[in-house]
C-alpha cells in the first residue's frame, strides 16, 4: 500500500505545522490515514469511550483524537450486566449523538453482538447503518481469524475497521473475563489473530487484557497501530472506558485502570447539597427566581 507523507496529505501530523494527533488543531476530522502516519512517526495517542454528545464535546475540546462509541455503554449507561444485550439500534443512536457533539475526533462505532457474526453480508449491512445513520468514521468488531472475512468485505466496501482481539467481551459466555495469550499456544493464536486482521485490511487493532510482553511483540510485528487496554505500555495507543477513567464507575474497577478523578463522589456530594437546600427551603432564593 502506498503511503503519502504528512505534508502531502495536510494531516494533523503535518511537519509544516508541527501538529500531532493529541491536542492538534484542525478544520477537519482525523482520519484513518492520520492514524497510520502516527504509527510511522512512532507517536503514541489516547482513545476514550464516549456515549453522548456532551461528554464527547468535552473530550473533543481536550484534544482526544479518537473516540470509541463502545458497546461498553451496556454496562456503563444502559444497565446491562454485560455488553451482549446491546442492540444495533442502541449503538446507532449513541454513535449519532457522539458524532453531533464533536468536530475533530475520529469516531469509531462498535458493532454489537449479533450484528456481524452471521457473516460478511450481515456485517456490511450493520456497519453501513453506523456510517450512514450515525455518521461514524470507522467501525470496530471483535475477533481475529474468525472475523477475517467480515473485515475484508467492509474494507473493500470503503468502511474502515478497527479490530479487537485478546479478551473480547462479547464472548464472555465462552471465555469469561480473564487474561488472554498466556502460554505458548495461546500466544501463537493471538499473533495469528493480529496478523489476520491486518491482512484483512484493519487500520488498527485493540489488544485487551493481554500480557505486556506479548502486546509489545504484536506491536513490533504489525505495521498497523495497536491500541492497548490492560496490555502494558508498549502499544501504540491506550484506551480506557471514560466512566472508569474519571471515577464514575461504582465498585471495583479493573487493575489496569488509572482513575484521574472521582466524579462519583463529586456528583453524590452535589446531589446531596441540592437535596438538603430544597428540604431546608434555602433553594431557590431571590437570585434564582424569575419575575
Amino acid at each position: 500500500m502506498t503511503q503519502l507523507s504528512a505534508a502531502q496529505t495536510g494531516t494533523p501530523g503535518s511537519s509544516s505545522g508541527g501538529k500531532t494527533l493529541y491536542g492538534g488543531k484542525g478544520t477537519r476530522r482525523i482520519t484513518v490515514r492520520d492514524i497510520a502516519l502516527a504509527k510511522e512517526r512512532g507517536e503514541k495517542w489516547p482513545m476514550l469511550t464516549a456515549y453522548d454528545a456532551m461528554t464527547a464535546s468535552v473530550f473533543d475540546e481536550a484534544g482526544i483524537p479518537v473516540m470509541l462509541v463502545g458497546d461498553s455503554a451496556g454496562n456503563c449507561h444502559l444497565g446491562y450486566d454485560t455488553t451482549v444485550p446491546v442492540t444495533l439500534d442502541e449503538m446507532t443512536m449513541l454513535a449519532a449523538a457522539v458524532v453531533r457533539g464533536t468536530s475533530r475526533a475520529l469516531i469509531v462505532g462498535d458493532l454489537p453482538f449479533g450484528s456481524y457474526q452471521e457473516g460478511p453480508v450481515q456485517a456490511l449491512r450493520s456497519a453501513t447503518r453506523l456510517v450512514k445513520e450515525a455518521g461514524v468514521g470507522a467501525v470496530k468488531l471483535e475477533g481475529g481469524e474468525r472475523s477475517h472475512r467480515q473485515i475484508e468485505l467492509l474494507v473493500e466496501s470503503g468502511i474502515p475497521v478497527m479490530a479487537h482481539i485478546g479478551l473480547t467481551p462479547q464472548s464472555v459466555n465462552a471465555m469469561g473475563y480473564r487474561v488472554q495469550g498466556r502460554g505458548e499456544e495461546a500466544a501463537q493464536q493471538l499473533l495469528r489473530d493480529a496478523k489476520a486482521v491486518q491482512d484483512a485490511g484493519a487500520f488498527a487493532v485493540v489488544l485487551e487484557l493481554v500480557p505486556a510482553e506479548l502486546a509489545a511483540e504484536v506491536t513490533r510485528t504489525l505495521h498497523i497501530p495497536t491500541v492497548g487496554i490492560g496490555a502494558g505500555p508498549e502499544t501504540d495507543a491506550q484506551v480506557l472506558v471514560w466512566t472508569d477513567m474519571l471515577g464514575l464507575t461504582g465498585g471495583r474497577v479493573p487493575k489496569f485502570v488509572k482513575q484521574y478523578a472521582n466524579l462519583r463522589d463529586v456528583m453524590t456530594g452535589a446531589a446531596k447539597a441540592f437535596a438538603e437546600d430544597v428540604v431546608a427551603g434555602s433553594f431557590p432564593q431571590e437570585e434564582h427566581s424569575v419575575h
